[in-house]
């Protein structure tokens, strides 16, 4: 009977030690899977989290808008200001999925000159609203404390959206002639309610191997 005693003793010792060493097994890899995530949370966290690899199926067809421009874009950027002035310079465009792919963004980016020293960076964020059939948009350029906000959709075989500017003047922003590896962009601004229209901005895209 004592040695039967003693061995379930002996047994629920194992057992608890067993018990202590599980915990502790637990405890460690908890913490070192927490030092994991904190080591990679900054600054790239957010930008992780923020990317999604596609669209989100909700979006059915009216993805094929604008993930047609997903990647990476070497840019020819013209600008055109008053007095006839043209500037010429060179960039690139990044195109992604991002919100659960709910939303894409791009972001738009003019190299220095001899002029400018430092480079130009502007965003947008887009998502289809799907209670007014529309694309809606918001670019900003905070170098500048320039934001606005246009909306449309897929025209033939161009995308058009429509805003004003923050003085109130109409917008009209186009993507044409769109192949897979280029595509054209214009900027368009009205002085007389859209009557006519003067460009102020004319892009030309093309698709960076690799």
């Amino acid at each position: 009977m004592r040695d039967a005693m003693k061995t379930d003793a002996f047994q629920i010792r194992i057992a608890s030690l067993m018990f202590i060493l599980g915990i502790c097994t637990v405890a460690i890899t908890q913490t070192a899977t927490h030092q994991r995530t904190s080591s990679s949370s900054a600054p790239e966290a957010m930008s992780n989290v923020l990317a999604s690899s596609g669209p989100h199926p909700s979006l059915g067809d009216e993805a094929k808008t604008f993930d047609r421009f997903v990647g990476a874009w070497d840019a020819e950027f013209t600008s055109y200001r008053d007095g006839g002035k043209v500037y010429h310079r060179k960039g690139e465009l990044h195109f992604g999925w991002v919100l659960d792919g709910r939303a894409i963004q791009d972001l738009w980016i003019a190299y220095p000159t001899a002029a400018r020293k430092e480079r130009e960076i502007g965003t947008t964020i887009r998502f289809f609203d799907a209670s007014l059939k529309q694309w809606r948009i918001v670019f900003i350029l905070p170098e500048f404390n320039y934001v606005v906000t246009l909306q449309g959709g897929r025209e033939g075989d161009r995308i058009v959206l429509r805003g004003v500017d923050p003085s109130g003047l109409p917008l009209r922003w186009t993507f044409s002639e769109i192949t897979h590896d280029t595509f054209h962009w214009q900027g368009e601004k009205s002085h007389d309610g859209g009557k006519t229209w003067m460009i102020e901005e004319d892009h030309h895209m093309q698709r960076r191997a690799g």
